[in-house]
């Protein structure tokens, strides 16, 4: 008998008080934020440059550049196989669900789900398998099925009961640009999202989300220095209005500024062929603390953690699964 899986969301607000939880991914870019003796200075300055960021793109009907303000939940994902006790739920996913405050109105509008994506089975793929895999390679590829079963379970929980409980619209995920491939201005221009951007050939990261049954498109938003990669199931432009979309762009610009500060802190704008690359040195740092070199090495670490604790121990089942899981 085929087994069921079955999901838990459990949310946590990401505020200048926020504590990660012990059983939080420590890789996770907020998670970092908020260690060490800068942590709430540099929660409150990431904060403060996220509705900043907001209000310079809701311009319209705001004279003082202060209308909006910006609410961000931390959305932990378990997943518990049919037959186990709820104490083995294995932790899956964290996205970002974000919620505007209209300071005028005094309304508080739904955002976007997804934005920042972080998994244990896609650490264990990139900082495990793949990385074994490349050892015995002469040149790059990717071992047979790569991303097939973390595709499957993200497809799984989107399509859940308890995802379309929790949320309305399916997830998009914002990204930083792949440092591989050059990227080709167009002359398709939003009004929020900005210039599009269109390359020749997927990265990696592209084709992983493809198998997660996400498209990609690439935008340089306003008065940004290098588009975006945005991972979405239906229609980017139709499906979401513009406050949802500005919510996402400003919450993942300022992300990736703390980040990626060589590409979208860089002090000269992406121009009509565009390749980026992290060793480019014409940027400025923010005043955010964060340890690019820690988060690397702990990644391989949650990957090895993944291995041991889920993909080993449920083999048999997550590939027979796998094998009958059709949506």
């Amino acid at each position: 008998m085929s087994k069921e899986f079955t999901f838990a969301i459990k949310s946590i607000c990401f505020d200048e008080d926020y504590l990660p939880a012990d059983n939080t991914r420590v890789t996770t870019n907020f998670a970092n934020l908020a260690r060490g003796k800068s942590r709430q200075e540099n929660l409150r300055n990431t904060l403060r440059m996220i509705d900043n960021r907001f209000n310079a793109l809701a311009h319209w009907d705001n004279p003082k550049g202060d209308r909006y303000t910006v609410k961000l939940e931390i959305i932990s994902v378990e997943m518990n196989i049919d037959g186990e006790s709820s104490g083995n739920a294995l932790p899956l996913i964290e996205i970002l669900k974000t919620n505007i405050v209209d300071q005028k109105t005094n309304e508080r509008i739904e955002g976007i789900v997804g934005n920042n994506f972080s998994s244990y089975v896609r650490d264990y793929d990139f900082s495990v398998r793949l990385l074994e895999h490349g050892k015995n390679q002469s040149e790059f590829s990717t071992p047979d099925n790569f991303g097939d079963l973390h595709g499957k379970l993200f497809k799984c929980f989107v399509n859940s009961n308890t995802y379309k409980d929790h949320f309305n619209k399916p997830p998009v995920i914002c990204l930083s640009v792949s440092s591989s491939k050059t990227y080709q201005r167009t002359e398709n221009q939003h009004p929020v999202l900005g210039v599009e951007y269109q390359q020749d050939e997927y990265s990696l990261t592209d084709e992983y989300f493809k198998k997660m049954g996400l498209k990609v498109r690439y935008f340089m938003p306003p008065n940004s220095v290098a588009p975006l990669a945005f991972y979405f199931a239906g229609d980017l432009l139709g499906d979401y209005t513009n406050l949802e979309l500005i919510s996402t762009i400003s919450t993942m610009d300022t992300f990736q500024k703390i980040y990626r500060p060589e590409i979208y802190n860089a002090n000269s704008a992406a121009g009509k062929s565009y390749q980026p690359s992290l060793k480019h040195q014409d940027f400025s740092l923010t005043r955010i603390v964060y340890d690019r070199e820690e988060r690397s090495r702990l990644a391989i670490e949650q990957g090895r953690f993944v291995e041991e604790h889920f993909i080993k121990p449920y083999q048999s089942i997550l590939e027979q699964w796998s094998a009958n899981y059709a949506l």
